[in-house]
């Protein structure tokens, strides 16, 4: 195996390592990066990479990143296929907001020393945006615009080991269920993340069995991602124009088992859509989204909009990224141990 350089971030303490250069099968000309996404998923050989890199001795069971690949078309600066240890996700917002500091800081965007910049990505869910903002030529913050984000379903119940429980869906790039972590009798905290996992894994695999998140046009962002389990850490408040912020913090558990350390971007636009559809959050309102490791999205309605006749939004949050190191990793034939292994 050629070695693969890579770059290592963290958004909010979730990873990320930017491959700047995907591998070839999923790197041609004549693709949509959803389309690219598919045929990541099909080629043994892309899988295999994914895989060293995320697995132990390498990575680890909730490691994340993404493979650059050519945008679907000259309006946006790059694509990118998101990857953790199960496989390809349909959107990132953590990964979005630190390929937007990367792209700034690296230099292949162009920025001006004090301003904001729009770093414009192709993602499998759609397009999106990260304003970068720029101080004495140093990144201070990241914008992600995510797509539009709706409610699915409302009200949902889900039977489980702690009892009966009832959920909502909403679509933020791709589907969580989400509830308030108090139904299930714990807490977003630390010392409750075995438990919290536990749960997390059994109300997606009991909706994903039901089928319970069809995506109306879209069979490939069908599909419960995520558990988000929720909690208020203040009441809202007012301020002296009347708008108010919400203080929540949550925890995302999403594929099998992994936990986000970052409020969750793609979340955070699901946990948007469902308190914009009950009225809690309105345009000019904020919600400062905490996450299990006390790392904070501020949150917000960029825009009304509707799908498929449904009301929808488009979200908007602000978080920082940080670079953590760059990498070449390599493989030696020898080793028995390859693409890796993961303990959980």
């Amino acid at each position: 195996m050629d070695p693969i350089e890579t770059i290592d971030w963290h958004t909010g303490g979730e990873p990320f390592r930017i491959v700047p250069t995907g591998p070839p099968a999923v790197t041609g000309d004549g693709l949509t990066v959803a389309e690219r996404r598919v045929v990541a998923i099909g080629d043994e050989q892309v899988q295999w990479t994914r895989a060293v890199l995320c697995s132990e001795p390498r990575g680890h069971a909730d490691m994340y990143g993404g493979f650059l690949v050519p945008p679907d078309d000259a309006g946006a600066h790059l694509g990118v296929l998101f990857w953790h240890k199960d496989g390809f996700s349909t959107a990132c917002g953590h990964g979005t907001i630190a390929l937007g500091a990367w792209a700034v800081e690296s230099g292949l965007v162009e920025a001006p020393e004090d301003g904001t910049t729009d770093v414009v990505v192709d993602v499998p869910s759609g397009r999106v945006s990260a304003r970068v903002r720029t101080a004495g030529g140093v990144v201070q913050d990241v914008t992600f615009t995510n797509v539009a984000s709706y409610v699915h379903a409302r009200g949902v119940k889900v039977e489980t080991s702690r009892g009966p429980v009832s959920v909502d869906i909403a679509f933020g790039g791709a589907m969580y269920a989400v509830l308030p972590v108090a139904s299930v009798g714990l807490r977003v905290r630390p010392r409750d993340v075995t438990e919290l996992i536990a749960i997390g894994r059994e109300i997606r695999d009991a909706l994903n069995a039901a089928d319970a998140a069809v995506h109306p046009d879209d069979e490939r962002l069908s599909g419960i991602y995520g558990t988000i389990l929720t909690e208020e850490v203040e009441p809202p408040r007012t301020r002296a124009d009347g708008t108010r912020r919400l203080n929540q913090r949550n925890i995302t558990v999403f594929s099998d088992g992994e936990v986000d350390r970052s409020p969750c971007g793609s979340g955070t636009s699901a946990r948007v859509a469902l308190l914009a559809g009950t009225g809690e959050l309105r345009p000019g309102d904020d919600l400062r989204h905490e996450s299990v490791v006390g790392s904070e999205f501020r949150a917000w309605i960029a825009e009304r909009t509707t799908v498929h006749g449904k009301p929808a939004v488009v979200p908007a949050m602000t978080g920082t990224a940080y670079q953590v190191g760059t990498c070449r990793f390599t493989v030696d034939p020898r080793d028995p141990l390859v693409p890796g292994f993961v303990l959980r």
